[in-house]
């Protein structure tokens, strides 16, 4: 398998970098600054609007991932920026990540009615970017997938984690990194995954 990695330094996109490494594929990491990717991925230093850098990146894999997200709580597009790019540069199959956050089917009450308002207040600008995100991505005509993890939590690969195509998975608000990186690479060449929405959860 080859793909590319788009945010292939930050906590999520390094654990996909590594872990497809692991699995033997060939792996292409979009990166501003080639000394942070410690892994030896093929790099290619890129911002996200050189197109013909990240068309050269794109060509001739399997699949894109961006696991792009915002560092901080200010005004972001980054999550946009990075789907736009990848749709630009002839992405074919493009996974993205985004948030738990975004939708309440299935949480409970007290989720539904007090936590997912107060999140939605204190990450709005990395919300934002997310919502609009996956609407460029759902208008597109690739194969695409958005990926819903709850919040991030580091540490080794469980393995054990829970998906759920409409709406949130009950019960389970936190996931680690290693099993986000893990579920997007199993679902690159799961066909039941294309062209949809899942939220994934510690099982």
């Amino acid at each position: 398998m080859r793909i590319t990695v788009l945010g292939a330094t930050g906590g999520v996109g390094g654990e996909v970098v590594g872990q497809a490494l692991d699995r033997g594929w060939h792996v292409t990491a979009v990166v501003r600054d080639a000394a942070r990717l410690k892994l030896p991925a093929e790099a290619v230093v890129a911002g996200l609007h050189e197109r013909e850098k990240l068309a050269a990146a794109i060509e001739g894999r399997d699949a894109v991932i961006s696991a792009l997200g915002s560092r901080d709580r200010k005004p972001t597009t980054v999550c946009t920026d990075g789907a736009r790019a990848a749709l630009a540069a002839g992405a074919k199959r493009l996974l993205v990540v985004s948030a738990s956050g975004l939708d309440a089917d299935g949480d409970g009450f007290f989720t539904r009615t007090l936590v997912k308002p107060l999140l939605d207040a204190v990450l709005k600008h990395g919300y934002t970017d997310m919502r609009a995100m996956e609407d460029l991505v759902l208008a597109s005509a690739v194969d695409w997938t958005v990926v819903r993890p709850p919040m991030l939590l580091n540490g080794p690969r469980t393995g054990v984690v829970k998906s759920r195509l409409d709406g949130n998975v009950r019960g389970s608000y936190t996931i680690r990194r290693a099993d986000v990186a893990g579920y997007l690479l199993d679902a690159v060449a799961d066909p039941t995954l294309i062209r949809r929405k899942v939220s994934i959860a510690h099982g």
